[in-house]
């Protein structure tokens, strides 16, 4: 048992261990890969005109398998690093390498074998670039954000979120071989998206994160200065999620939906800053959540009206 967790909620104790199936599978923080894999689907997609070709549709789905494994591999490697942290922390404490019931080794072969896996599939059946951006993006965030951005500056979402917005063009790249404008667009609005989804998750957890020694924006600039780079942060996002359609990669229905997603973000955004309470900063990080998903499905259908 990790000696470190002895801060961990009480009714950590109570709960059933679960499978060793089910902790290996907790590691690759399902529900964040599945949103990467989706923002992937989407580069995928609008890189190819119209109705795609079966042949098409094999190549995203193997391409969706490599990059959802090399994610995955990722996310395990950051709860290895981070077990200590995450045990000190209630909303990570849970995890299976913070309860120590997953060694340090078999952690690290797990995600070194996911990512071998996944870049030998992305290497052999999709295209050497799409494995290599996809292997610098495992890099990026594992290491460079994980182990050097997060622990040393309170911008480390700022400048990390370069990984976290990766995966419209490692989708592209899938498809076409390349990377490019179209692909850079929906990376811009992702890096956008990112410092007030988590500044605003960040600002109801501050004491999660001042314990946990990390420098996190409210915990080193306080409260106040958070909510503000939280609502700047969204009117600069507002017109990056217009450039879909003013590069004509989309139509009218997708205007509107950004429309009113980024006028609703900025609204969070604004009562935030000026009214702020624990309550409404969740609500602002669940609705950033449904900012970005709905963002990109509405760019998905559009892009079949359009063709």
């Amino acid at each position: 048992m990790n000696p470190s967790n002895t801060s961990a909620p009480a009714d950590l104790a109570t709960r059933p261990v679960p499978s060793k199936f089910a902790q290996f599978y907790s590691l690759t923080k399902p529900r964040v890969v599945q949103l990467i894999v989706f923002c992937a689907l989407i580069g995928m997609v609008l890189a190819v005109p119209g109705v795609p070709a079966w042949s098409e549709v094999k190549l995203a789905l193997i391409a969706c398998l490599g990059i959802w494994l090399v994610a995955g591999a990722a996310a395990a490697f950051n709860c290895l690093v981070e077990q200590g942290i995450d045990a000190r922390m209630k909303r990570t404490s849970w995890r299976a390498t913070a309860q120590g019931q997953i060694s340090n080794p078999l952690t690290l072969a797990f995600s070194a074998g996911l990512c071998a896996v996944g870049s030998a599939i992305l290497y052999f059946w999709v295209n050497p670039l799409t494995m290599w951006l996809t292997f610098a993006t495992f890099v990026g965030y594992a290491v460079i954000y994980t182990v050097v951005l997060k622990p040393l500056t309170p911008q480390n979402i700022v400048i990390g979120g370069a990984s976290g917005a990766m995966p419209p063009v490692l989708g592209w790249a899938a498809m076409t071989g390349s990377v490019g404008p179209e692909a850079l667009i929906l990376f811009l609005i992702i890096f956008l998206w990112t410092p007030p989804h988590f500044w605003a998750l960040a600002l109801y957890r501050v004491e999660d994160y001042r314990k946990a020694g990390l420098p996190m924006l409210p915990v080193t600039h306080g409260n106040e200065f958070t909510r503000l780079q939280v609502f700047l942060y969204t009117l600069v996002l507002f017109p990056a999620c217009l450039m879909p359609f003013v590069f004509k990669m989309s139509g009218w229905l997708y205007l509107a939906v950004a429309v009113a997603l980024s006028f609703g973000f900025s609204w969070y955004g604004w009562r935030l800053w000026r009214n702020y309470s624990d309550a409404l900063a969740r609500k602002t990080f669940r609705f950033s959540l449904i900012h970005l998903s709905v963002l990109f499905a509405a760019l998905l259908i559009d892009h079949y009206l359009v063709y």
